[in-house]
């Protein structure tokens, strides 16, 4: 039976499948933003000219220095985790490839590249312990350096050129979390992984800046993160969101490297990114590093606790209060002020004073606070199914309120600081405030510092002997000729 053009399209819309077409167009025909960016090069062709652009003479060597610092700091927090259960899954799904040039790290497996980041930064970010970018938008670029290190090993790059990947990779990611705040939208910060990976690939690649537009128009249409992963109880995908992207950004690269195109302009577009998803925004690209700016690596921070990063000022606050307290039996109740955002991420939802899962509980500003409290540390073992169910904490819990202090946002995001007051049960009361932490953007990391954090962070996985040649190995990475050489090191030898 022939069917009538008109009558389908009558019936499409009657459901409803075309009720979006008029929004589209009324968001792309109504924004200043994007009537601007029509009048140059669409948001993909400027980054994709910006790294293609960039050369290795332009990179300083303190954005070098910096993605050796990240580099063995991503090393430490992967081998951590290497026997927690959602690792070895994705590892096995990964060593699965039958053929591959690119090292699983922790063992002389090989797989393909896009797997291997996968794996590998799965790795690196389940602790929530490797570094944090705090802007409009908070992320994690270090989770790039598993991309960019499979890539580099793939195609048989030197150490220094994978460094200088890592350092287009941060710039891109970080200059899109200035742009605009991806989760009061109810996206997630994965999303900006996608160009950063897919550009940094394409770099190693050697792929020319026609496929370096590919590949991010390619990496963007592939997913869309949803915000969904870090609210409520949180699951085991809050740590492998962002490696996730790094295997579509990677893969991406590798698609646009045989020619294939994606959807544009993937950014202005009707459909793309402004109009579904962010919300117009504009970069100039001439302000990134090596132009006329300074490089945007230099201002992550790092992690000594593995915990959100609007939790971290409140362990030391929790640490010193207990102390003077004279101990955590000694507290009636507390009251956390926290900024604005902090309250929003790590303080909103009754899950956050009942954590169900390792994940909600490294993202609840009153457990991490509490249980700071009572045993004056927060490591990898405070969120074993025993700890946060121990009735002690629970109960001290109900008596904890988290409020906004209105003088501790302003300071945001340069830091994320905390004030603890506790009311004690003789009557007395204690307040600790806490501005920022070491490894923060204001409180720099010192290579001592690193180190330490490395030894321990691999003292469960590799002997003394082990962790200080991989440590030497690694901060020798820049005069590398062979990553898989170095990739092999970083396997425990019985």
């Amino acid at each position: 039976m022939k069917v009538q053009r008109r009558a389908v399209l009558k019936s499409l819309a009657s459901i409803g499948i075309f009720n979006l077409t008029p929004t589209i167009f009324a968001l792309t025909q109504s924004s200043s933003a994007l009537a601007q960016n029509e009048k140059k090069k669409q948001l993909a062709e400027q980054l994709a000219q910006y790294a293609f652009d960039l050369k290795g003479s332009q990179i300083t060597q303190s954005a070098i220095e910096s993605a050796k610092f990240r580099f063995v700091d991503s090393v430490g927090c992967a081998l951590s985790a290497f026997h927690e259960a959602p690792v070895k899954s994705c590892r096995t799904i990964a060593a699965r490839a039958s053929v591959g040039t690119t090292t699983l790290w922790g063992t002389e497996t090989q797989s393909q590249p896009e797997l291997a980041a996968f794996s590998n930064g799965v790795a690196l970010r389940y602790h929530d312990l490797n570094d944090v970018y705090v802007s409009k938008t908070t992320g994690h670029p270090s989770d790039n350096i598993a991309a960019c290190f499979a890539v580099a090993e793939s195609v048989k790059a030197s150490g220094r050129q994978f460094l200088e990947a890592t350092v287009l990779a941060y710039e891109i990611n970080c200059r899109l979390m200035d742009a605009t705040d991806l989760t009061a939208k109810g996206w997630d910060h994965p999303i900006f992984t996608l160009p950063s990976v897919a550009l940094a690939s394409s770099k190693l690649l050697a792929s020319n800046q026609s496929k370096m537009t590919q590949a991010v128009n390619i990496s963007l249409a592939s997913s869309m993160a949803m915000y969904q992963t870090r609210v409520q109880q949180i699951s085991d995908w809050k740590g492998i969101a962002d490696p996730d992207a790094l295997r579509n950004g990677v893969f991406a690269s590798l698609l646009a490297e045989q020619g294939m195109t994606g959807p544009a302009p993937i950014f202005e577009g009707k459909a793309g990114l402004f109009a579904q998803v962010s919300g117009p925004f504009l970069l100039d690209t001439t302000t990134f590093g090596g132009a006329t700016g300074t490089y945007k690596i230099l201002d992550c921070g790092y992690k000594l606790y593995p915990a959100q990063v609007y939790t971290l000022t409140s362990i030391p606050a929790g640490i010193e209060l207990a102390r003077q307290a004279g101990g955590a039996d000694k507290i009636a109740s507390l009251k956390i002020f926290t900024t604005r955002t902090g309250l929003l991420k790590s303080a909103t939802g009754p899950e956050k004073w009942a954590p169900a899962t390792k994940e909600t509980a490294d993202h609840s500003l009153p457990y991490v606070a509490s249980r700071a409290i009572f045993d004056g540390d927060i490591h990898i073992n405070s969120y074993t199914k025993e700890k946060i169910s121990e009735p002690k904490i629970l109960d001290f819990m109900q008596n904890v309120t988290v409020e906004e202090d209105p003088v501790l946002s302003a300071r945001e995001p340069l830091t994320t600081p905390c004030r603890l007051t506790a009311v004690l049960k003789d009557g007395r009361t204690l307040t600790v405030q806490v501005d920022d932490v070491a490894g923060s953007a204001t409180r720099p990391m010192t290579r001592d510092a690193l180190n330490a954090k490395f030894i321990q962070n691999v003292s469960g996985f590799l002997n003394n002997i082990q962790s200080e040649a991989l440590l030497n190995a690694l901060w020798n990475v820049e005069s590398e000729s062979n990553l898989t050489n170095l990739a092999r090191q970083m396997k425990s030898v019985s």
